[in-house]
């Protein structure tokens, strides 16, 4: 999450909001969200996790990186999903898929 910490402003440039999710508890989660500008939800379960259709980890009881871009309506234009620890979205790489995206809506 520190990726995106550092990348905040770039990610600004495209009225970006990011939140992330954890399966910490409330303590936990605010303690990981108070070096970061913006929020971490805390508390994700299996059933949320599998409403997502991420992987999830029963000898730890935790989710692995589920990661999405939404457009302004909502609509999915990115979804990248990690059973372990390879294949997160690095948030440089979140930052040149909206670079993209920008440079299609203006051509259209």
């Amino acid at each position: 999450m520190g990726g995106f910490s550092e990348q905040f402003s770039e990610l600004q440039k495209f009225n970006a909001r990011i939140i992330a999710a954890s399966t910490d508890d409330i303590e936990n989660s605010k303690a990981i969200a108070a070096d970061l500008p913006f929020p971490v939800a805390h508390g994700v379960t299996r059933e949320q996790a599998d409403t997502l259709g991420s992987w999830w980890e029963d000898r730890r009881g935790l989710i692995q990186p589920s990661n999405f871009v939404l457009n302004h309506e909502g609509k999915v234009l990115s979804a990248t999903y990690s059973s372990g620890s390879i294949g997160r979205v690095e948030a440089v790489d979140a930052v040149r898929f909206l670079t993209f995206q920008e440079k299609l809506r203006l051509e259209s």
